[in-house]
């Protein structure tokens, strides 16, 4: 009887063991589907450095990068004219509130604060002194990647692949 109980036990501590696994497992897969961009790879050549980056399930090129030695995730716009950094981020990057503006959005018009980027990365690649601004009505998530810093870089799409670029010298 107790050997059955124990057995019984053993099966159930099993299920749940294999339950969590599986959880954990296509959750992974999950999250690479949503960003499959989470650990860009920098191709070194001679005069420049390229960052491929691929679509996700949606169509959108995410892709993990660094503001000021802190780890985000950015959401490239080309629709963007700047850096658009949420505010609960701009916070823990410590970014600083300048002039108070507008700005047009989807969502129409909302207050926006200037800030300056000292360094931003993507892979290889390094951007310096980045216009950028903070909207406090922007849900924490993403920052948007916009042309004040793509506008530094050459990109190009070609089927499911984005190539950032940046020629050195």
């Amino acid at each position: 009887m107790d050997s059955t109980r124990a057995g019984q036990g053993m099966m159930t501590i099993a299920v749940i063991l294999g339950m969590a696994m599986l959880t954990w497992y296509f959750g992974g897969v999950e999250e690479k589907q949503r960003n499959p961009n989470a650990d860009p790879q920098s191709l070194i050549h001679l005069n420049s450095v390229e960052v491929p980056l691929k679509r996700n399930r949606l169509g959108h090129y995410l892709v993990n990068g660094i503001i000021n030695g802190r780890e985000v995730e950015f959401l490239l716009d080309t629709g963007a004219t700047d850096v658009v950094v949420p505010e609960t981020t701009a916070k823990r990057l410590g970014l600083a509130y300048g002039r108070r503006g507008q700005a047009m959005t989807a969502n129409g018009a909302v207050t926006v604060y200037q800030t300056r980027i000292d360094e931003l990365q993507i892979g290889e690649i390094k951007l310096y002194n980045i216009t950028a601004s903070i909207n406090p009505a922007m849900s924490s998530g993403a920052i948007l990647l916009g042309m004040s810093a793509l506008g530094q870089i050459e990109f190009s799409q070609q089927g499911n692949t984005l190539t950032l670029r940046q020629h050195s010298g």
